[in-house]
């Protein structure tokens, strides 16, 4: 085996080990892109999650404010209604 065959045998290891290390470099900065948009996409979400629970509350307040509405009609309704039988007894 002359010299150049030998030095390039050992270099083979090498030249893996650097290919290997030039995939990892490139996986590891797929995952920190990968990381920085799931990390918007969690604020995003957590703003999103927000404003929903901030809805809901309104909702629920005005869910509450109806069904006292309702209730006050219902009364007034009733009211109304013994109102005039009082006005039919009189028989005006």
């Amino acid at each position: 085996m002359t010299k150049t065959a030998t030095r390039s045998v050992e270099l083979e290891p090498i030249d893996r080990l650097e290919e290997k290390l030039k995939r990892l470099v490139g996986m590891v900065d797929r995952m920190r892109a990968e990381q920085a948009r799931a990390a918007e996409e969690n604020q995003r979400l957590s703003r999103e999650l927000e404003s929903m629970r901030g809805r809901l509350t309104a909702s629920e307040t005005l869910a509450s404010e109806l069904s006292m509405l309702k209730e006050e009609r219902d009364v007034i309704r009733t009211r109304v209604g013994e109102m005039l039988d009082q006005l039919d007894a009189l028989n005006l």
